[in-house]
Formats: C-alpha cells, structure tokens, sequence
C-alpha cells in the first residue's frame, strides 16, 4: 500500500478508536491529484491502481490546478478495466455521499460499448462486497444524446443502488450507509473496455468521498475466524481418493480422475486463454502436476491452459480436501483449486454452490483467498477470508498446503494446516441460503485475465505454472468403539 494512503488510513482508524462517532469531510488523499508531478506518468499519490491504462494528465483542459485523471481502454480484445481506487476505515452504520467531477473530450470521445463511472462499496474484513452504489455510467449512446456535453466539467454524484450479487439496480440514495459487517468503504473510478478496442477517454478531477459519519468497525468477529480452532469432532479422517501423479513425466493426468473444459468463452469472467487437453497445457513431470499458461495464438485466443475436473468421475459432500500446490506469479495470473456442485447441469450456478478452496490473483503475491458462492451471494459478492504467510512471502515461492474442512453447517479452511476462516449457516446474509449440502466435484485451472485479477501487463512472463504434488479427498468416521450418533453421509 502506497505510504501516504497507509498513513491515512492509520490516522482515521486511530480517531475512530477515539471518538464514536467522527464527523468528517473529504476522506481521500489526492483528491485532484494536485500531489502527483506534472506530465503524463501512472504515478499517482494515495491511489491504488488496476488494469493498464490510468494516467495522471496535466494542462489547461484540467478542471483546477493542474492535473486531473485520465483513464481509458486496455485494448485487450476483451472487456478489460482500468481506474483507481481508495478504502477508508467505516464501520456499520458510517455514512457518506460521494461524487466526481467528469469531462468528455470532443478529440478523445468513448466509442463503442466503453464505460465509465465513480463506484462506492462497503466491504467487510475479508473484502466481501456488502453493499454497491454507482453513479450514472458514462457511454457513447448518452454522449451522442446531449447527456453528458464534451469540454464541459461535470459533476457526477453516487446515487443508484445495485444489487451486489446481480449488478442490477435496485434503488437510489444520496446518502450512502455501510451496513452490518462492514469494515471500511472503497471509492473508486472505473474505465471498462470493450473487446472490439473501441477508443475514446474519460477525464476524473476534484473526487470527494464525503465521510458525514464515521463509526467504527467492531472487532474481528468469528466470521475471519483465525483463531478458531481445528475441528475436534469425534472421529478420524481416512483418505478415500488421491491423486499422488506419479504416471511417467510427460504423459496425461488419469483420465480416469480428471476431465477437461475446453474453450475460449471467457468462463464468465472475461477470461482471456483457451482451455485445451493437449499435454502443452497439462502433463505430468517428476511425480506433479503442471498446468501450463503459455503465451500462444490457438483458436482466436492469444493464450492457452488447462482446467480440470472430476465431474462425472468423483464427487464427494462433505470431508477434508486439500492439495500441496506451487502457484505461478505476475500481474493477470489467476490459479484456482475449487468445487462445483454436480447437479449444475440441472440446478444452475450459483444455486448449485461453489466452494473456493484456493484463489489467487497475481498482483495480490502475499495472499490467497477461499470464498463460498451462493445464490444471492455470488461473483463479487461472495463471501470469505484471505489467508498470508509471514512477514509477506510470496507463495509462488515454495509449496503450500490448500484445504478446506467441509461438514453438514460449516466449512473452515485451512493453509499450511492452520485454519484461517469459517462460515457457517448463520453468517449469510438475511435471506440467503446454504446451498453446501450436495457432492461437489474438483477443479484445478490457470486462468490468464479476468474482471478480478486484471490482464497481464509487460511485467508478466510466459509460460506460467501451476504446479501440484497431490491432491487428497478424506472422510471422517468414528472408532468402532464410538457409537454413532448421526449418520455418516456417504
């Protein structure tokens, strides 16, 4: 994190602990990015920035000072996003109202399906998205229409409320309230790109997270549950399926084990590779698996790996599943070890439960993520905990064990063998249900891009591997010399 946003956050959080609650105003650092040097650079104080195209720009055309913000396309042939971002500490029921000054450029007009507009979420502790709020998107249709006239200064205030789960929205507000479980609020500046590279610019200056009231985030409840304990429960885990890879190096996983996806859709997430069967992408070398991402043109794709799968083969409720993995490294790397529900192909995603044992986006090094997706609480509204090694390692430098503790109302997982999260039934939100009752089948994939992790940039190398030494599947059953007290689910 960037010093001088730190050194904020810092102060704010420490006044929170002071005064409940605090009364405030602007709560960004670098609102006009009057603290960033002149010219055109990606330097740019107290943000934090994703995708590849933001830019402190500086001239006349600016609204005061002399810099404002520029962001645009990445140019990707596929949807892509660029902006800022910054989160402040909030508790619940902290409010704020937020707005941004706009302009369209008649020399640099947004073209196509491009997009643009000023975000606020609230986000708990494991930055889970609780609430959304946007302001009115910026897209060429409007521009055309007279809405949003070029070379004027606009301001563009946060007012619709979007369902975090569906993007849709679902109401107004000017006043914006951080609900139960949040523990900070972001505000951020979003570019979205279409994939047919359309051009064009939008122009960001005088930003203003108006902080009206802040109170407190309460302390880490049991929902980022690092100190609960281990499962105690009665009885002994005794492995019931493995994959040790140890067929000869070169060749194909078991297919008796493991199937594949193959394609190029974008798997929903505006991915970027093509998922093929070729040992290219996934083989077997000194006793482990790779799934390899290579840099290459197949299908109208400019990238392929592997995704893989025991659907149809294995599924399994409830258990101790884990695997010893090395994942890869760089900015648009996204290595996954997760379940499906098998009933998707008649109860759809996200109704058919996923169960994220293990995620990681390349420009997060030090950290992984294990999330559950439901119905009502799904893509970015999922809900989970990060986990970290010590002192901020990397985990693409060595091998660690991912895995997750599944039984009939909680779900804990686990790194290195030390647990780091739960949930439970209790935990959702209001409304929403357990859906972790059914077989889920396995899959291990290397994705390239993606809304989450972003595409890669010039700092990324190919080929990227994903390398795993087993993956383990066991059940927990009592001694003989232990009465059953429930039925053990087969």
């Amino acid at each position: 994190m960037n010093k001088l946003i730190r050194k904020s956050v810092e102060f704010l959080a420490g006044l929170a602990v002071l005064v409940t609650p605090l009364w405030a105003g602007n709560a960004l650092v670098n609102p006009g990015f009057e603290a960033d040097a002149p010219g055109e650079h990606q330097n740019l104080v107290g943000w934090t920035p994703y995708g590849p195209n933001y830019y402190n720009q500086s001239g006349s055309g600016v609204r005061h000072g002399v810099n404002a913000l520029k962001v645009f396309s990445g140019f990707t042939r596929s949807v892509n996003y660029s902006g800022v971002y910054q989160d402040i500490p909030a508790g619940p029921g902290s409010t704020c109202s937020a707005e941004g000054w706009v302009k369209i450029s008649s020399a640099n007009l947004p073209s196509g399906q491009n997009r643009a507009w000023i975000e606020v979420t609230f986000r708990d502790a494991a930055d889970s998205m609780l609430a959304l709020h946007r302001s009115r998107v910026i897209q060429s249709g409007d521009i055309r229409a007279g809405v949003f006239p070029q070379e004027v200064w606009l301001e563009l205030p946060v007012t619709n409320q979007y369902d975090p789960g569906t993007y849709t929205i679902t109401g107004s507000a000017r006043m914006l309230v951080a609900p139960a479980g949040s523990t900070r609020v972001r505000y951020q500046v979003v570019f979205e790109g279409d994939a047919a590279n359309s051009a064009g610019a939008v122009y960001f200056d005088d930003l203003n997270l108006n902080m009206a009231r802040v109170v407190p985030a309460p302390p880490a409840g049991p929902e980022v549950e690092a100190a609960e304990p281990a499962d105690e429960s009665p009885g002994e885990w005794s492995l019931i399926w493995s994959d040790e890879f140890n067929q000869p190096d070169g060749s194909s996983p078991d297919a008796s084990k493991w199937g594949y996806d193959r394609g190029g859709s974008g798997w929903g997430n505006e991915e970027l590779e093509y998922y093929t069967d070729r040992t290219n992408n996934a083989r077997i070398e000194d006793g482990k698996l790779v799934i390899e991402a290579r840099h290459e043109n197949f299908q109208g794709k400019e990238y392929t790996s592997a995704r893989m799968l025991t659907k149809d083969k294995c599924a399994w409720a409830y258990g101790r599943i884990e695997a010893r993995i090395q994942i890869p490294r760089g900015p648009g790397i996204w290595p996954a070890f997760w379940m499906l529900g098998a009933n998707i192909d008649s109860v759809p995603w996200p109704t058919c439960g996923e169960i994220d044992i293990m995620e990681n986006i390349g420009r997060e090094p030090g950290t992984v993520h294990g999330t559950v997706h439901g119905p009502g609480y799904c893509g970015a509204g999922g809900i989970g905990g990060p986990a970290a090694l010590p002192g901020g390692a990397a985990f693409a430098d060595g091998f660690h064990v991912f895995g997750v503790e599944w039984e009939t109302n909680r779900i804990r997982w686990y790194l290195d063998g030390k647990p780091y999260f739960a949930l439970t039934p209790s935990k959702l939100p209001a409304g929403r249900r357990w859906v972790y009752t059914q077989p889920q089948f396995l899959l291990l994939n290397l994705a390239v891009g993606g809304r989450w992790p972003g595409n890669p940039d010039a700092t990324t190398t190919f080929p990227q591997r994903l390398t795993v030494d087993y993956v383990r599947v066991y059940k927990k059953f009592l001694p003989p010399d232990r009465p059953a007290t429930s039925k053990i689910p087969n």
